[in-house]
C-alpha cells in the first residue's frame, strides 16, 4: 500500500514538474509580478521525459490497483476499512489532474488577460517593425505573456510572439513608444530580448 502511495505521489510530482515552465508564467501574472515568468524556463528541454515519466508511473500504479489480488484462504474476518488515498477513486483524482497538468500548454492562454493594442496612429510615415530575438520562451503561455506586457505600451499597432522561432515582430508608432521600452517590457517578463532588427 505504502508503495501505491510513492508511485501515486511520484506520479503527480512528475506531472507537475513538467508543466511548471508554462504554469509560472500565468501565476506571475495573476501575482502581478510578471518578472517570475522564466524561473522554471530551464525544465523545458525535460518536458519530454518528465511526460513519459508520469505515464509510466501512473500507468504501473493502475496495473497494481487493477490487477486481480491474490486471495488468503483464512476464515479471519478482514474488516479493515481502506484509507481513501489507496482506493482507486483517489488515483483517479490523481490521474486526472496530471493529464490537466500534463496538457496545460494547450489551454494556457485562456488564463491570459485579452489585451488589444489601443494605438493612435497619427502618420503612417512613423509606424515601425521590429523584430525582436527572445531568449527564454517554452510555449504559448510565454508568448501571451510576452505580448500582454507589450500590448500594455502606448502606440502599439501589432504583436505577433513565436516560442518557437524564438522571436516577437512588433509594429508600432515610433511617435508613442520606442525600441527601448519595448525591450524593457519584454525583459521585464523574466524572457530575455537578445536583439532586434528594424523589418519593412
Amino acid at each position: 500500500m505504502k508503495t501505491d502511495n510513492k508511485l501515486i505521489n511520484a506520479g503527480l510530482l512528475t506531472a507537475i514538474a513538467s508543466s511548471l515552465c508554462c504554469i509560472t508564467p500565468v501565476l506571475a501574472i495573476v501575482a502581478g509580478s510578471s518578472g517570475l515568468a522564466s524561473t522554471f524556463s530551464w525544465l523545458d528541454p525535460f518536458r519530454p521525459y518528465l511526460i513519459s515519466l508520469s505515464v509510466l508511473v501512473l500507468g504501473f500504479a493502475w496495473y497494481q490497483k487493477l490487477k486481480p489480488q491474490q486471495k488468503i484462504d483464512c476464515n479471519c474476518e478482514t474488516t479493515q476499512k481502506t484509507n481513501f488515498m489507496q482506493t482507486k477513486t483517489f488515483l483517479g483524482i490523481v490521474t486526472l489532474m496530471s493529464i490537466l497538468l500534463l496538457s496545460f500548454p494547450n489551454y494556457a492562454h485562456i488564463f491570459f488577460p485579452k489585451t488589444e493594442s489601443k494605438a493612435i496612429v497619427t502618420l503612417t510615415s512613423e509606424i515601425q517593425n521590429v523584430e525582436f530575438t527572445i531568449k527564454g520562451m517554452t510555449c504559448s503561455g510565454c508568448e501571451h505573456h510576452v505580448k500582454t506586457e507589450i500590448n500594455k505600451l502606448k502606440g502599439i499597432v501589432e504583436v505577433v510572439v513565436s516560442y518557437a522561432k524564438g522571436n516577437a515582430i512588433v509594429k508600432f508608432d515610433s511617435n508613442q513608444t520606442s525600441i527601448e521600452e519595448i525591450e524593457k517590457a519584454i525583459n521585464s517578463t523574466g524572457y530575455k530580448s537578445l536583439k532586434s532588427k528594424i523589418i519593412s
